[in-house]
């Protein structure tokens, strides 16, 4: 992992990863080092052999998700999010000749084939935090 770091007002972290390493793992480990606890994931792209990410299964609340696992040569189309309160909520786009597009929220285990480049903007004077809606049971963003 290789990550490019600019400093001011708002930081930007470049992260390249290498193959094999995991993606949500080492964009974990970039905001543990760079100590992003508020941002935004504005891009990223790359190609992955491994994907895991889930989706959602019906309407009602609370949610009820189902975990995709591809594997399969992917490329990475794109990655964002937010990262509040130090914990990155990260949606991906992958493509495959075979299946087409597919998207949903990044899970754990998704594997890095060739290469992947994430940017991420650090927000230094913005505190924010996700907090269970009690009637919805949604975890909502919100200020600290």
């Amino acid at each position: 992992m290789n990550v490019m770091h600019h400093a001011g007002a708002v930081e930007v972290v470049v992260i390249g990863i290498r193959p094999g390493e995991m993606l949500l793992e080492s964009i974990e480990a970039a905001c543990r080092e760079r100590d992003v606890r508020n941002g935004a994931v504005v891009s990223g792209i790359g190609t992955l052999d491994l994907c895991r990410m889930h989706y959602i299964t019906h309407t009602d609340f609370p949610p009820s998700d189902e975990i995709a696992t591809l594997e399969k040569p992917l490329e990475l189309v794109n990655i964002s999010g937010v990262i509040a309160g130090g914990e990155p909520h990260l949606h991906m786009t992958v493509s495959c000749k075979q299946q087409g597009t597919c998207a949903g929220h990044l899970e754990p285990g998704s594997r890095v084939l060739y290469l992947a480049e994430v940017v991420i903007l650090k927000f230094n004077d913005l505190g924010m935090t996700r907090r269970v809606d009690p009637e919805r049971r949604v975890p909502l963003l919100g200020r600290r």
